[in-house]
């Protein structure tokens, strides 16, 4: 009893402090029926309903962590539209971390990345069902930034001319080798093959994604000229023209980015091409996802996943033996492309719950439209970086971007 007074009474000065400090347009609702503004707002835009009392002490530390954990343990409920919720938890993570003097607690987190672990991570993430993601991606399942050239295409339209845009830089010719780490369903490894002529080995620790690129190659009649392989890049043999790696090395771990680059540097033929199209963070040190929302995403999202500043890209890149040759930051695509889905998977809504229930929805759901958010306001980043062997004579290379843009490549 003297607990649940004391909650209250915290309770109480929290809602005081929130509606003088941080005026968000939000009704807060509990249990009993009880109902405060949390701004100086007739109308506002979100509701959140805080369903048990078990949910105050999470929050009363509203940190992005904290609220997603309470909204994904069905402890409280948060209605309006999906962009006005996103913003109304950043606010609250704000306010948070004013209250906190600048500060919320971060625990530094250390990932071996195994080869198991590295496969468990991944399952976890990408084995949900296929049917699961083609709710929600364009119909070539592409689940990566996409590439909105003139800002107005549609996302199977953008999906395709990403594709199109990292073979292009390639320079993929008829003919050549293309290795793909982390080949998702198979979009680009087809294209490759049927676009550019080229023969292509693609890569994945997922079974689900492995079972349906190799049914995609095949419907796609280029079996020839393709071979899915469910394989870690670790384990990869040979030598290739071309390698690209698309969304994958975000499950590295910042540690082994040298080896990573160093292996990628081995399967490289000498006068190769690579690419590697990845999430980065925005904090010089390499640090956490600003909001401290770091241990929300390695709980419920992407087990292990580590995210390092495009300057740490580029030095373990050259201690891995490659030189970058050019560097493109694809932030405005990422936040446009995770728009769509979001709003791909409210439209959905009802049919996703059914196929993962409710937890996994909200996790999803929370996911997808918190990362639009971070893209939008640059609390994450995305690049990619074009790169050969380190030394290669300077006369061997293009002599300007123009080739980026040839889109007579692969007629």
């Amino acid at each position: 009893m003297l607990f649940k007074q004391a909650l209250e009474t915290q309770l109480e000065r929290w809602i005081a402090d929130v509606r003088e400090h941080a005026n968000l347009p939000v009704r807060l609702r509990l249990w009993n029926g009880s109902e405060f503004a949390l701004g100086r707002f007739e109308t506002p835009d979100v509701t959140l309903t805080v369903r048990d009392a078990a949910a105050l002490p999470l929050l009363l530390v509203p940190s992005l962590d904290n609220l997603g954990e309470a909204y994904v343990q069905q402890k409280i409920d948060l209605d309006g539209k999906l962009s006005d919720i996103i913003n109304v938890g950043y606010g609250f993570s704000a306010a948070a971390k004013k209250a906190a003097g600048g500060m919320l607690a971060k625990v530094a987190q250390h990932f071996t990345h195994s080869k198991q672990e590295d496969k468990a991570a991944i399952a976890y993430h990408y084995d949900v069902s296929n049917d699961f993601y083609r709710l929600w991606l364009d119909p070539r399942m592409v689940y990566s930034c996409a590439y909105f050239e003139h800002g107005d295409e549609d996302l199977a339209t953008a999906q395709l001319k990403k594709i199109d845009h990292i073979l292009t830089k390639v320079r993929l010719q008829p003919g050549q080798t293309l290795l793909d780490i982390g080949c998702g369903w198979g979009a680009l490894v087809i294209r490759a093959a049927q676009k550019f002529g080229a023969h292509c080995v693609g890569i994945t620790l997922s079974q689900n994604q492995f079972d349906l690129a190799t049914a995609r190659v095949k419907e796609a009649g280029v079996e020839d000229r393709i071979e899915i392989r469910l394989q870690d890049y670790r384990d990869v043999q040979g030598q290739f023209d071309r390698i690209t790696s698309v969304g994958m090395f975000e499950h590295v771990g910042k540690d082994n980015l040298p080896g990573y680059f160093g292996r990628m540097r081995e399967l490289l033929a000498d006068d190769g091409v690579a690419l590697n199209h990845g999430i980065t963070a925005t904090d010089p040190d390499s640090g956490e996802v600003p909001m401290d929302g770091a241990g929300f995403m390695d709980r419920y999202v992407f087990p292990q996943g580590e995210l390092p500043h495009i300057g740490l890209v580029l030095r373990t890149l050259q201690q891995g033996g490659l030189e970058a040759f050019d560097v493109e930051l694809l932030r405005r695509h990422y936040a446009q492309t995770l728009r769509h889905w979001a709003e791909n998977f409210e439209a959905h809504g009802d049919a996703i719950r059914e196929m993962v229930g409710e937890t996994r929805f909200r996790i999803w759901r929370v996911y997808l439209a918190g990362c639009a958010h971070a893209f939008t306001t640059d609390q994450m980043s995305i690049y990619q970086v074009i790169c050969h062997k380190a030394g290669r004579q300077a006369d061997t290379l293009p002599t300007s971007r123009r080739f980026i843009y040839d889109t007579t490549l692969g007629r």
